[in-house]
């Protein structure tokens, strides 16, 4: 996949109507956003358009409405309110993204006015999920009519890169490849993530957490072929305990996967991988931040589960990552939601902003847990695709940059 793509600044906008696919997936909780990030992360692109005498469509889905029309919970206009806020300006709404009406509308915009659409995925042509034939016609049609709304598009949503939908990567057979350019956020995603998996400054270090083991398999095999040290947190730390005949109580586990974890630890030391385990752990007697809780070492007392890493582990993991000149970061260490367990990850937060390497955040939990440390301006980059950094690590194509046009 040709990671050196086609942005705004290679062509002439003056007088164009831009397509933009952006990721305004938000939280939003009674009308009210809240955590803006995704929308702020597009604003450089957004204002580079308007300022270059072009007018802007925005494409987004928001959740999972699946497909079924309207529903004012997965309504994008809340978005288009403060979309306007933080610019300054009227942003015009459209409700829907296809139709005669929406195409008349985008029409009329004159240069430097921008229109946000109705969430893309109240359509189920967005992302037909089984690929049948038919199917794919019904989605090919739906992007074409998502084509009409520019002269040019442009992707700066790499959150939905790894999706092949209408809106990410269908439409620019209609817009065609070469009208098809990717937005600064994206170019930053691309640059600092192309950066780490082809020509990473070493020492490289990984620290992978998260609850479960069965969706970092891959990256974790693809990160053995890459990295120098893998460093192991959250629930799925536990998997690997147990496969190493640690007793964990009522820890999370995946049972299916103890085979797995043991060929895991194998090919690691094969590769001559340093992969690292929590030394320490602070158990709970329930899911709760009131729960009563203690220091264990590496096996957990029956009837009690493990929240989060000690601090020997913090201390064992930081001195590795203070060592390290690049550092790839997916998964928390812990149940850092609750105040009474987020030391883990807040320690493992610190030594990342400390250490002076190259630091690539992915994933919407890291990502979470770098805002609430106050430390998110000492990260290199802060990815905003939780999925898509994952593939983009498994060395997968991301078919959303894949349709771009390369430089």
């Amino acid at each position: 996949m040709n990671l050196n793509k086609k942005t705004l600044r290679d062509i002439d906008l003056k007088g164009k109507r831009v397509v933009m696919r952006v990721d305004f997936n938000v939280p939003i909780k009674e009308g009210k956003i809240k955590d803006d990030t995704r929308v702020t992360a597009a604003l450089p692109t957004i204002k580079y358009v308007i300022e270059h005498g072009a007018s802007l469509v925005l494409l987004s889905h928001l959740g999972r409405p699946e497909g079924k029309g309207y529903e004012a919970d997965f309504s994008l206009k809340p978005v288009a309110d403060h979309l306007a806020k933080l610019l300054g300006k009227p942003v015009k709404f459209a409700t829907d993204c296809i139709g005669d009406e929406i195409v008349a509308q985008s029409k009329a915009l004159k240069a430097g006015e921008v229109m946000v659409c109705e969430n893309t995925r109240f359509h189920k042509a967005e992302d037909m999920k089984t690929k049948t034939p038919e199917d794919k016609e019904k989605m090919r049609a739906f992007a074409k009519e998502l084509a009409k709304l520019g002269d040019l598009y442009c992707n700066d949503a790499f959150g939905t890169a790894h999706r092949a939908h209408a809106s990410t990567a269908v439409i620019c057979d209609f817009i065609g490849k070469q009208n098809s350019v990717a937005g600064f956020l994206m170019e930053k995603e691309l640059q600092y993530l192309g950066k780490a998996v082809a020509d990473p400054k070493r020492p490289f270090v990984a620290i992978i957490g998260g609850a479960k083991v069965s969706g970092k398999l891959e990256v974790l095999a693809s990160l053995m072929e890459k990295v120098n040290t893998i460093l192991i947190g959250g629930g799925m730390a536990y998997t690997f305990l147990k496969a190493m005949g640690h007793k964990i109580g009522k820890s999370l586990v995946e049972e299916e996967l103890l085979d797995t974890a043991k060929q895991t630890l194998a090919n690691a030391k094969a590769k001559g991988v340093k992969f690292l385990l929590p030394i320490d752990n602070v158990e709970a007697d329930n899911f709760d931040n009131a729960a009563n809780r203690k220091v264990v070492g590496n096996d957990i007392d029956d009837g009690w589960m493990a929240l989060d890493i000690g601090p020997k582990t913090v201390a064992l993991y930081a001195a590795e990552i203070a060592g390290a000149k690049t550092v790839v970061w997916n998964g928390p260490m812990g149940c850092f939601e609750m105040a009474n367990f987020a030391a883990g990850t807040m320690g493992v937060c610190k030594a990342v902003a400390d250490s002076g390497a190259v630091s690539i955040i992915g994933g919407g939990d890291s990502v979470s847990a770098v805002n609430q440390s106050g430390l998110a301006g000492k990260m290199s980059h802060i990815s905003t695709g939780g999925g898509a950094s994952l593939e983009f690590l498994e060395g997968k194509e991301l078919p959303g940059v894949a349709a771009l046009a390369d430089a």
